[in-house]
């Protein structure tokens, strides 16, 4: 028994011999493994198949949401010419300015949806509603002013609103380092659009296709590209565990006097900035151009305003983004009360050139001063929603009052020095902002300095 007892006693000191000689090597493979963890969600990727695909999408609803919304132009003119002859331009006006109030207001609930993670639900919502809101306006019958009012107006600008802010945010998810850039990138695909919806809708409508075969032509294009996009874009990041409470972000915004300024510059600015983007073209037209070069007006004005945005962070590197504010404000503002001196074909050049490039100098450095003027940059994005819901009533109002100012006559003088003169308040008004903005920052730095002594 003795003997059976001392074998097994053996060989498992035999075992524990053999385990000690492998356990150093054992040790090294965990260290090694410790050396080299799994990839963490939050290192960002800054590239790779689905963040270069995600940009995409991303690219491609800009160009289908607020490239199509810059083109209203041209619909402006066919309908005031063509097919809704018993309206007055600014009953018309409604249509566009209310799809531009509805694409910067929306803003406000999709960005929550989005911090809540229903990316994919909210893309897909605002990407059938497009389509099928196109696909009704050509539905629409002439001088049936409701038809399109509640297609053109309210269905695509709830559509373009649900889709427009996810679709830049998303792009965080996969870029860090090249966040700016990608996101730059994004935006170049309203500025194509703005540059091929005019030219298509311009051929099409006042062409043999006529408006119901030419809208639908337009929505099978905008159907197609959405559906890649909503194909392409991905998330890759989980939701935040406690979203940001508008709110509070809400109250500290009206404590703080720059960003107010900001505001109320920037509503009063967003009455006039429209004015040329929707009376360009047939202004252009009622002063003798011919038709077939009018249709290109909107075309010059916003492959300047392409120019304009790609070029603005350049700018802002020297001049710094509140000075380049105030210059594209104020060059914008007496650029409005230059149409006033519309009568060539020389001057729509001119003024579509100049007026383009300030105006995309603008779009471009408006993102980068709201970020400037928040001091918490976790509440950026709740501060953009709530300043673009603010300014969305500026573009809701300002189109129609200049419609109602032109009258039925075509009296053009009166809606040109109005928009002038509201942008050129506005202006006056980032001034302000700037000196209060400078002042606060020194009040910061002294309040450093003190602390720092102490």
């Amino acid at each position: 028994m003795a003997s059976e007892s001392e074998l097994p006693t053996l060989h498992t000191e035999e075992t524990a011999i053999h385990e000690e000689k492998e356990r150093p090597e054992t040790l090294k493979i965990f260290q090694i493994a410790k050396d080299y963890p799994p990839p963490s969600p939050l290192e960002f990727p800054e590239g790779g198949l689905a963040g270069w695909a995600t940009a995409f999408g991303s690219f491609l609803v800009q160009f289908c949401a607020s490239g199509y919304t810059t083109s209203f132009g041209v619909y402006q003119d066919f309908y005031s010419q063509h097919y809704l002859t018993n309206e007055t331009s600014s009953v018309i006006s409604w249509i566009g300015s209310t799809n531009v109030f509805l694409l910067m207001t929306v803003g406000l609930v999709s960005g929550s949806l989005y911090d809540r993670g229903y990316f994919h639900h909210i893309m897909i919502a605002g990407s059938f509603l497009q389509s099928f809101s196109l696909f009704m306006l050509s539905l629409s019958k002439p001088d049936q002013y409701y038809q399109i009012f509640l297609s053109q107006g309210l269905g695509m600008g709830i559509a373009l609103g649900l889709m427009y802010i996810p679709s830049v945010a998303v792009i965080s998810h996969h870029f860090r380092r090249r966040r700016t850039l990608v996101m730059a990138f994004a935006a170049t695909g309203s500025s194509l659009g703005a540059i091929i919806h005019p030219i298509m809708l311009n051929n099409l409508l006042n062409g043999p296709v006529g408006f119901a075969n030419g809208v639908r032509a337009s929505a099978a294009l905008i159907s197609a590209f959405l559906l890649i996009a909503c194909i392409c874009m991905r998330t890759r990041l989980d939701p935040p565990a406690t979203p940001v409470n508008y709110m509070v972000a809400a109250r500290k915004c009206i404590r703080d006097v720059p960003f107010v300024l900001m505001i109320a510059g920037g509503f009063l600015f967003q009455i006039g900035f429209y004015y040329p983007l929707f009376y360009f073209q047939l202004d252009s037209i009622k002063h003798g151009i011919s038709a077939n070069f009018s249709f290109y007006s909107l075309v010059i004005l916003n492959a300047c305003s392409c120019v304009g945005r790609v070029t603005s962070g350049f700018i802002a590197a020297f001049t710094g983004v509140p000075n380049l504010i105030i210059i594209s404000s104020m060059s914008c503002s007496a650029l409005i009360l230059g149409m006033m001196g519309l009568s060539s074909l020389a001057s729509v050049v001119v003024l579509g050139v100049l007026y383009g490039y300030f105006s995309g100098l603008n779009n471009g450095v408006s993102p980068p001063l709201i970020a400037l003027l928040t001091p918490d940059l976790s509440e950026l994005g709740a501060r953009m929603g709530i300043c673009l819901f603010l300014l969305g009533f500026g573009s809701l109002i300002g189109t129609p009052i200049s419609g109602a100012l032109l009258t039925p006559n075509y009296t053009w003088w009166i809606p040109t020095l109005f928009s002038g003169i509201v942008s050129l308040v506005g202006s006056v008004i980032f001034i302000i902002m700037r000196y209060m903005f400078l002042r606060k920052q020194r009040v910061n730095t002294l309040l450093l300095d003190n602390r720092a002594v102490s």
